[in-house]
């Protein structure tokens, strides 16, 4: 089987793309999942199908692209971002600034999928990378009750910062991360997945064989959480 592989693109286009139920059917769910750094929303289309969901989940999935910036740790080139991290260390030193901007980016979809007539509580956000560290701060900071959380091979970069709300205080959280990830260490990953438990939130963390990616295994675990989560009864 193949991995998928978030690989850094030159390009990338404003907005999102929007892929609906395949089968017809009206969304009534949705997952909202940010790429990595130098990527765009189209990086995960291939996912979608792989993760072989219910049709009668009826699920949308929303693939937002990142804004192009200067990113410091690239020499201040300009590339797809959803902030500057300006030291590629241990402690992950970012834009906290740019990354509450993207978060409240995040927060605007949302807000459009519950005016479409989605519940909150069937609205899942999810990220790699740095879209992982946007989806945290998105996730735990949103004034309604999400479905979940799934955060795969990033890091927790506002969890010294962050404000959390009321209303998600006990989010579910699925993290993921490769024992061999040579971008994000494993140990930003536990210690994310360590200081949102220890915030009260229910963590789940996995481990997989791989690098900076998503592997097959990883996947097959994915679709029967999502499935699990946005079950109805």
């Amino acid at each position: 089987m193949m991995e998928f592989d978030p690989t850094m693109r030159d390009e990338t286009s404003p907005g999102e793309l929007v892929i609906e139920p395949s089968s017809g059917q009206p969304a009534n769910a949705c997952v909202i999942l940010l790429h990595g750094l130098g990527a765009d929303g189209n990086d995960f289309k291939p996912l979608v199908p792989a993760l072989n969901l219910p049709a009668s989940l009826a699920v949308r999935f929303v693939l937002p692209h990142a804004p192009r910036m200067p990113v410091t740790i690239n020499g201040g080139m300009q590339m797809p971002a959803w902030y500057d991290i300006l030291e590629m260390n241990l402690g992950r030193r970012v834009d906290e600034a740019q990354l509450r901007t993207s978060a409240a980016r995040v927060h605007r979809l949302i807000d459009a999928e519950i005016a479409r007539g989605i519940d909150s509580r069937r609205i899942i956000l999810a990220g790699f990378s740095q879209g992982g560290a946007v989806a945290y701060e998105a996730a735990l900071t949103y004034p309604q009750p999400l479905g979940g959380l799934l955060a795969l091979s990033t890091y927790f970069a506002t969890a010294d910062s962050i404000a959390p709300s009321e209303a998600n205080r006990e989010l579910v959280i699925e993290a993921h991360h490769g024992s061999f990830d040579p971008v994000v260490p494993e140990s930003l990953g536990k210690e994310g997945a360590e200081r949102a438990r220890a915030m009260g939130h229910p963590v789940n963390y996995r481990r997989y064989p791989m690098q900076h990616s998503l592997c097959p295994q990883q996947v097959a675990d994915i679709g029967p959480w999502l499935t699990a989560r946005l079950a109805t009864d």
